[in-house]
């Protein structure tokens, strides 16, 4: 369970969104929102090729933070706490109906992706903040902006849970959380469900590993449609409030590195043409 009552010098401000401000001192977050449903596994790759850059830039203190919004092609994904032999088993019954399988090093455990469901990564450099921002923090503080986004931007109230994520009630689950910190440096995120084609997806496995909880989304607790780039700007807004910096939409084209690889990313998504939407 996350208890979001946080000591330091910044708890005072961190959770209270009327009077939140950025941190003078602090670089922009950049974003950057994907048009198409990304391959998990070339996903995983971008962000580790960010998280090298960013390392090999830290010294001169010339890495930008940044915040990843996409959906992926549908793919059920384990945590890197499970090693269970039978996964081999789940990986051939789950492919069989349409989606991919990656094995992923974020925390937590097995659970699924697709498109109708947005996916924040934040490659974000914890070192940056005074004092550094600790783990429980930066994962507190993801699970805040969610809740937060939800009831100012739909009117969604969370119910308070002893699991991580947000939930609509104690059996419907709208987002998740699972973050990995290496060097100071995040990756992976947070997934919320918006439209309910992924809830089809979500059935045929227990996800997060709770047997008695089923998936919800934004469209069935309103009982009305979503836009999913809407609810990018949204998120994007509110991650910026919630971490106290300015957000930036990244220029892809001005930058060298970091522009060239999202655009091949971008390439092969659309090259991909359609997916499945419902399991076969």
């Amino acid at each position: 369970m996350i208890a979001c009552q946080i000591p330091g010098t910044r708890s005072a401000n961190a959770f209270s969104f009327k009077q939140m401000q950025t941190i003078p001192m602090l670089p922009p977050i950049f974003f950057h929102c994907f048009r198409h449903p990304l391959p998990y596994a070339s996903t995983l790759a971008l962000q580790e090729q960010l998280h090298n850059i960013q390392l090999s830039h830290r010294r001169l203190s010339a890495h930008k933070d940044i915040l990843l919004l996409l959906q992926h092609r549908p793919v059920y994904t384990s945590g890197r706490r499970q090693t269970d032999p039978s996964l081999q088993d789940e990986k051939t019954r789950l492919t069989a109906i349409g989606a991919d399988f990656v094995p992923a090093t974020r925390g937590g455990q097995l659970t699924y992706h697709g498109p109708g469901q947005i996916v924040g990564y934040p490659l974000m450099d914890l070192g940056r903040y005074t004092p550094i921002m600790g783990a429980r923090e930066y994962v507190c503080r993801m699970q805040k902006m969610l809740e937060r986004h939800l009831d100012e931007a739909h009117g969604i109230k969370h119910c308070p849970s002893e699991h991580t994520g947000v939930f609509l009630d104690a059996k419907t689950k709208l987002a998740s959380i699972g973050v990995q910190v290496r060097h100071r440096l995040t990756s992976h995120g947070f997934a919320l469900n918006v439209t309910r084609e992924p809830l089809a997806w979500f059935d045929k496995v227990i996800a997060c590993g709770l047997d008695d909880v089923k998936a919800g989304s934004i469209e069935t607790a309103k009982g009305a449609a979503v836009g999913i780039e809407k609810e990018m700007a949204g998120l994007a807004e509110w991650f910026g409030r919630t971490y106290e910096r300015e957000m930036m939409e990244l220029d892809v084209k001005e930058e060298e590195e970091i522009g060239k690889a999202i655009l091949a990313l971008e390439k092969e998504a659309q090259a991909l043409g359609n997916w499945n939407s419902t399991p076969s």
